[in-house]
């Protein structure tokens, strides 16, 4: 008599949790290298350049195993509220998106100490800010994990299809964060209003190659801002840009 086996359904997060020390020793193995030639030896700015490509890369990919974790710990419902500034929230965000693809603009908006010195770091990659100094310096208190996915996953979407800008504004309206993130690309034709939501979709080439699609970014700002009992809307014709607003209750 046979029996039929069955095994244990894998768990996704489990296994791209045990992704996070491997890239971590990548990540610090390529430092080792690239900051201390006098332990390592000297290298040439050919190998350096190869190992800043492993940094960059690595700390993406650790960026896409936070976010399949977060996406996780939200399905299950889990929230870590914390206190945080609009500017802070902003700041942080725009650091993570430079730091891959042009780390002399990461710095810079570091460097920043107002919102006025932010906009002039990121005009040179015709990024706009558009917030007044109230709301900038307005303390919120929501998941600011899920928060900062959202924003990033929003921002890094325009980057991707625009045509010579991308602009980011918010405020607080009531109850909730209104984060708004528009782009002056193609737009989305209306056939692909819906599947732009589903997982792995990409509508067509992707404008900027130095910032890399990996598919999920506007399905997991769906999930997140639903498991928060936010919404997302989109603005957009064929050929005429495409506006993303969250809305995000405290």
């Amino acid at each position: 008599m046979s029996k039929k086996i069955t095994g244990s359904p894998i768990q996704t997060e489990l296994l791209v949790h045990d992704l996070k020390i491997p890239i971590s020793v990548i990540d610090a193995g390529a430092k080792s290298l690239l900051n201390r030639e006098d332990a390592y030896g000297p290298l040439t700015e050919k190998q350096k350049k190869v190992l800043r490509r492993i940094i960059r890369n690595a700390l993406c990919t650790q960026r896409l195993v936070n976010d399949i974790l977060e996406l996780g710990r939200s399905r299950e419902g889990v929230v870590a509220c914390v206190e945080f500034t609009l500017a802070g929230l902003v700041t942080s965000v725009l650091v993570e998106i430079f730091d891959y693809f042009d780390p002399s603009v990461a710095e810079a908006i570091r460097n920043a100490r107002t919102l006025d010195g932010l906009c002039r770091a990121v005009k040179e990659k015709d990024t706009r800010l558009c917030f007044d100094a109230p709301t900038w310096d307005t303390r919120l208190c929501l998941d600011l994990a899920k928060v900062k996915q959202v924003l990033r996953n929003l921002v890094t979407n325009a980057f991707k299809h625009r045509s010579r800008f991308v602009e980011i504004s918010g405020r607080v309206d009531g109850n909730q964060l209104v984060l708004t993130v528009r782009d002056d690309g193609r737009g989305i034709p209306k056939s692909d209003l819906q599947n732009i939501f589903k997982t792995y979709f990409t509508n067509g080439d992707i404008l900027d190659s130095t910032i890399q699609s990996h598919g999920l970014g506007l399905a997991g700002v769906l999930i997140l801002l639903k498991d928060m009992g936010g919404e997302l809307a989109l603005i957009s014709e064929d050929g005429n840009g495409a506006e993303f607003i969250a809305t995000i209750p405290f």
